[in-house]
Protein backbone atom coordinates (compact mmCIF):
# COMPACT_ATOMS: atom_id res chain seq x y z
CA UNK A 1 0.00 0.00 0.00
CA UNK A 2 2.73 2.61 0.77
CA UNK A 3 4.23 2.03 -2.69
CA UNK A 4 0.83 2.54 -4.30
CA UNK A 5 0.25 5.73 -2.31
CA UNK A 6 3.69 7.08 -3.16
CA UNK A 7 3.18 6.42 -6.85
CA UNK A 8 -0.22 8.12 -6.96
CA UNK A 9 0.89 11.13 -4.88
CA UNK A 10 3.71 11.65 -7.39
CA UNK A 11 1.15 11.49 -10.19
CA UNK A 12 -0.79 14.22 -8.41
CA UNK A 13 2.37 16.32 -8.24
CA UNK A 14 2.78 15.93 -11.99
CA UNK A 15 -0.67 17.50 -12.40
CA UNK A 16 0.81 20.80 -11.15
CA UNK A 17 3.74 21.12 -13.58
CA UNK A 18 4.18 24.87 -12.98
CA UNK A 19 6.75 24.21 -10.23
CA UNK A 20 9.15 22.87 -12.84
CA UNK A 21 8.82 26.16 -14.73
CA UNK A 22 10.13 28.11 -11.74
CA UNK A 23 13.30 26.30 -10.68
CA UNK A 24 16.62 26.06 -12.48
CA UNK A 25 17.81 22.84 -10.84
CA UNK A 26 16.98 20.26 -8.18
CA UNK A 27 19.71 18.57 -6.13
CA UNK A 28 19.80 15.88 -3.46
CA UNK A 29 21.65 16.51 -0.19
CA UNK A 30 22.87 14.33 2.68
CA UNK A 31 22.35 17.07 5.27
CA UNK A 32 19.60 19.31 6.60
CA UNK A 33 21.81 22.40 6.21
CA UNK A 34 22.80 23.87 2.88
CA UNK A 35 25.00 26.84 2.00
CA UNK A 36 24.02 28.31 -1.38
CA UNK A 37 26.52 29.62 -3.88
CA UNK A 38 27.21 33.33 -4.20
CA UNK A 39 27.71 34.40 -7.80
CA UNK A 40 29.22 37.89 -8.05
CA UNK A 41 27.60 39.61 -11.01
CA UNK A 42 28.19 43.13 -9.70
CA UNK A 43 30.34 44.10 -12.68
CA UNK A 44 29.74 42.79 -16.18
CA UNK A 45 33.10 44.21 -17.25
CA UNK A 46 34.91 41.68 -15.07
CA UNK A 47 33.23 38.79 -16.83
CA UNK A 48 32.68 39.40 -20.51
CA UNK A 49 34.08 37.95 -23.69
CA UNK A 50 36.88 40.16 -25.03
CA UNK A 51 40.35 39.84 -26.54
CA UNK A 52 43.03 38.93 -24.02
CA UNK A 53 46.55 40.16 -24.56
CA UNK A 54 49.65 38.18 -23.73
CA UNK A 55 50.04 38.12 -19.94
CA UNK A 56 46.78 40.03 -19.36
CA UNK A 57 44.25 39.00 -16.76
CA UNK A 58 41.53 36.72 -18.11
CA UNK A 59 37.94 37.79 -17.31
CA UNK A 60 36.67 35.80 -14.37
CA UNK A 61 33.45 35.04 -12.55
CA UNK A 62 33.82 34.98 -8.77
CA UNK A 63 31.85 32.18 -7.11
CA UNK A 64 31.99 31.68 -3.34
CA UNK A 65 29.67 30.34 -0.63
CA UNK A 66 26.98 32.54 0.83
CA UNK A 67 27.38 33.87 4.36
CA UNK A 68 24.40 32.05 5.84
CA UNK A 69 23.33 28.45 5.41
CA UNK A 70 19.67 27.60 5.00
CA UNK A 71 17.76 24.88 6.80
CA UNK A 72 16.24 22.15 4.67
CA UNK A 73 13.04 21.85 6.63
CA UNK A 74 10.87 18.77 7.05
CA UNK A 75 7.33 19.05 5.69
CA UNK A 76 4.60 16.53 6.31
CA UNK A 77 0.94 15.72 5.84
CA UNK A 78 -1.04 13.03 7.66
CA UNK A 79 -3.93 11.19 6.04
CA UNK A 80 -6.28 9.55 8.54
CA UNK A 81 -9.28 7.52 7.45
CA UNK A 82 -11.64 5.35 9.45
CA UNK A 83 -12.15 1.70 8.61
CA UNK A 84 -15.74 2.51 7.72
CA UNK A 85 -14.76 5.26 5.27
CA UNK A 86 -12.44 2.89 3.42
CA UNK A 87 -14.42 -0.34 3.60
CA UNK A 88 -16.56 0.10 0.51
CA UNK A 89 -14.31 2.45 -1.47
CA UNK A 90 -12.68 1.41 -4.70
CA UNK A 91 -9.02 1.89 -5.53
CA UNK A 92 -10.03 4.44 -8.16
CA UNK A 93 -11.75 6.61 -5.55
CA UNK A 94 -8.80 6.43 -3.17
CA UNK A 95 -6.42 7.25 -6.02
CA UNK A 96 -8.14 10.59 -6.65
CA UNK A 97 -7.64 11.56 -3.00
CA UNK A 98 -3.92 10.82 -3.31
CA UNK A 99 -3.76 12.88 -6.49
CA UNK A 100 -5.22 15.82 -4.59
CA UNK A 101 -2.58 15.49 -1.86
CA UNK A 102 0.23 15.54 -4.42
CA UNK A 103 -1.37 18.45 -6.28
CA UNK A 104 -1.70 20.45 -3.05
CA UNK A 105 1.91 19.74 -2.09
CA UNK A 106 3.15 21.17 -5.39
CA UNK A 107 0.95 24.24 -4.96
CA UNK A 108 2.46 24.86 -1.53
CA UNK A 109 5.97 24.47 -2.95
CA UNK A 110 5.20 27.17 -5.50
CA UNK A 111 4.36 29.40 -2.54
CA UNK A 112 7.76 28.56 -1.02
CA UNK A 113 9.50 29.53 -4.27
CA UNK A 114 7.57 32.81 -4.32
CA UNK A 115 8.70 33.61 -0.77
CA UNK A 116 12.32 32.81 -1.67
CA UNK A 117 12.21 35.13 -4.69
CA UNK A 118 10.55 38.05 -2.91
CA UNK A 119 12.30 37.87 0.48
CA UNK A 120 15.50 36.01 -0.40
CA UNK A 121 16.95 32.95 1.32
CA UNK A 122 18.44 34.81 4.29
CA UNK A 123 21.55 36.08 2.51
CA UNK A 124 20.49 39.66 1.78
CA UNK A 125 19.36 38.69 -1.71
CA UNK A 126 15.72 39.75 -1.87
CA UNK A 127 14.57 40.50 -5.40
CA UNK A 128 14.97 43.98 -6.82
CA UNK A 129 11.68 45.92 -6.72
CA UNK A 130 10.52 48.34 -9.42
CA UNK A 131 7.38 50.45 -9.09
CA UNK A 132 4.53 50.79 -11.53
CA UNK A 133 4.03 54.20 -13.15
CA UNK A 134 1.05 54.92 -10.90
CA UNK A 135 0.09 53.32 -7.61
CA UNK A 136 -2.98 51.10 -7.64
CA UNK A 137 -2.89 50.26 -11.35
CA UNK A 138 -1.18 47.85 -13.73
CA UNK A 139 -0.70 48.83 -17.37
CA UNK A 140 0.99 47.37 -20.43
CA UNK A 141 3.75 49.96 -19.98
CA UNK A 142 4.39 48.64 -16.46
CA UNK A 143 4.90 45.12 -17.82
CA UNK A 144 7.31 46.51 -20.40
CA UNK A 145 9.20 48.18 -17.54
CA UNK A 146 9.42 44.83 -15.73
CA UNK A 147 10.54 43.05 -18.92
CA UNK A 148 13.23 45.67 -19.57
CA UNK A 149 14.97 44.95 -16.23
CA UNK A 150 16.31 41.58 -17.34
CA UNK A 151 19.32 42.29 -19.54
CA UNK A 152 21.37 40.13 -19.96
CA UNK A 153 18.72 37.68 -18.76
CA UNK A 154 15.29 37.07 -20.29
CA UNK A 155 11.95 37.20 -18.52
CA UNK A 156 10.74 33.66 -19.17
CA UNK A 157 8.10 33.46 -16.42
CA UNK A 158 5.67 35.76 -14.60
CA UNK A 159 4.08 34.84 -11.25
CA UNK A 160 1.07 36.71 -9.95
CA UNK A 161 -1.98 36.51 -7.70
CA UNK A 162 -5.27 35.68 -9.40
CA UNK A 163 -6.38 39.32 -9.11
CA UNK A 164 -3.37 40.52 -11.10
CA UNK A 165 -3.73 37.58 -13.47
CA UNK A 166 -7.24 38.74 -14.35
CA UNK A 167 -5.96 42.27 -14.90
CA UNK A 168 -3.27 41.05 -17.31
CA UNK A 169 -5.71 38.83 -19.19
CA UNK A 170 -8.01 41.78 -19.83
CA UNK A 171 -5.40 44.35 -20.93
CA UNK A 172 -6.30 45.68 -24.37
CA UNK A 173 -2.80 44.99 -25.68
CA UNK A 174 -3.24 41.27 -24.94
CA UNK A 175 -6.72 40.84 -26.39
CA UNK A 176 -5.44 38.79 -29.28
CA UNK A 177 -8.25 36.74 -30.91
CA UNK A 178 -6.07 33.64 -31.23
CA UNK A 179 -4.97 33.87 -27.57
CA UNK A 180 -8.60 34.29 -26.54
CA UNK A 181 -9.58 31.26 -28.60
CA UNK A 182 -6.91 29.06 -26.94
CA UNK A 183 -8.00 30.23 -23.50
CA UNK A 184 -11.67 29.53 -24.21
CA UNK A 185 -10.98 26.12 -25.76
CA UNK A 186 -8.42 24.69 -23.33
CA UNK A 187 -7.88 27.19 -20.51
CA UNK A 188 -4.30 27.63 -21.72
CA UNK A 189 -2.95 31.04 -20.72
CA UNK A 190 -1.18 33.10 -23.34
CA UNK A 191 2.42 34.25 -22.85
CA UNK A 192 2.65 38.04 -22.47
CA UNK A 193 6.01 39.32 -23.73
CA UNK A 194 7.06 35.69 -24.22
CA UNK A 195 6.74 34.86 -20.50
CA UNK A 196 4.76 31.93 -19.10
CA UNK A 197 2.06 32.99 -16.64
CA UNK A 198 1.94 31.10 -13.32
CA UNK A 199 -0.73 31.68 -10.70
CA UNK A 200 0.21 31.73 -7.02
CA UNK A 201 -2.21 33.16 -4.50
CA UNK A 202 0.57 33.05 -1.90
CA UNK A 203 1.88 36.18 -3.58
CA UNK A 204 0.26 39.41 -2.42
CA UNK A 205 -2.12 40.89 -4.98
CA UNK A 206 -0.07 44.08 -5.46
CA UNK A 207 3.07 42.30 -6.74
CA UNK A 208 4.06 40.70 -10.02
CA UNK A 209 7.21 38.57 -10.17
CA UNK A 210 9.26 38.28 -13.32
CA UNK A 211 12.09 35.76 -13.50
CA UNK A 212 14.43 33.91 -15.78
CA UNK A 213 13.69 30.42 -14.56
CA UNK A 214 16.96 29.09 -15.96
CA UNK A 215 19.06 31.03 -13.44
CA UNK A 216 16.92 32.32 -10.55
CA UNK A 217 16.11 29.59 -8.00
CA UNK A 218 17.37 26.13 -7.08
CA UNK A 219 15.67 23.33 -5.16
CA UNK A 220 17.53 21.20 -2.62
CA UNK A 221 16.10 17.97 -1.21
CA UNK A 222 17.54 16.12 1.79
CA UNK A 223 14.73 13.56 2.04
CA UNK A 224 12.64 12.65 -1.00
CA UNK A 225 8.92 12.07 -0.80
CA UNK A 226 8.24 9.27 1.70
CA UNK A 227 5.05 7.50 2.81
CA UNK A 228 4.78 5.66 6.14
CA UNK A 229 1.66 3.67 6.90
CA UNK A 230 0.15 2.29 10.10
CA UNK A 231 -3.11 1.22 11.74
CA UNK A 232 -4.51 2.72 14.93
CA UNK A 233 -6.50 -0.28 16.07
CA UNK A 234 -8.04 1.18 19.23
CA UNK A 235 -9.62 4.00 17.21
CA UNK A 236 -10.27 1.94 14.08
CA UNK A 237 -8.25 4.34 11.94
CA UNK A 238 -5.70 3.85 9.21
CA UNK A 239 -3.07 6.56 9.00
CA UNK A 240 -0.47 7.49 6.41
CA UNK A 241 2.18 10.14 6.98
CA UNK A 242 3.63 11.80 3.88
CA UNK A 243 6.91 13.65 4.44
CA UNK A 244 9.53 15.45 2.40
CA UNK A 245 12.50 17.68 3.26
CA UNK A 246 12.98 20.48 0.75
CA UNK A 247 14.21 24.08 0.55
CA UNK A 248 14.71 26.75 -2.10
CA UNK A 249 17.66 29.10 -2.54
CA UNK A 250 18.64 31.94 -4.85
CA UNK A 251 21.16 31.20 -7.59
CA UNK A 252 21.61 34.52 -9.40
CA UNK A 253 19.88 37.41 -7.63
CA UNK A 254 19.52 39.51 -10.79
CA UNK A 255 17.52 36.79 -12.54
CA UNK A 256 14.32 37.78 -10.70
CA UNK A 257 12.61 41.17 -10.35
CA UNK A 258 9.40 42.23 -8.56
CA UNK A 259 6.96 44.81 -9.90
CA UNK A 260 5.07 46.63 -7.12
CA UNK A 261 1.76 48.18 -8.16
CA UNK A 262 0.79 49.63 -4.76
CA UNK A 263 3.38 51.80 -3.02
Amino acid sequence: LPEFMLREIKRGQEMRPELGKLIASSSALASNRYTPLFVDTSSDKKFSLRPVGDGAEIPNLLVTEQTHAITVADYGLALRASYKALRYRSTAQFRVLLWYIGFKMQTDKIGMVVNCIVSGDGNNNAAKVVNAAATGSLTYADLITLWSQFAPFEMTTMICHIDKLKTILTLNEFKDPLAGYRFQQSGELFSPLGATLVRSDELTSDLVIGLDNRFAVEEVVSQPLTVEYDKIIEQRFEEAVITESVAYAKLVKEASVVLDTVF
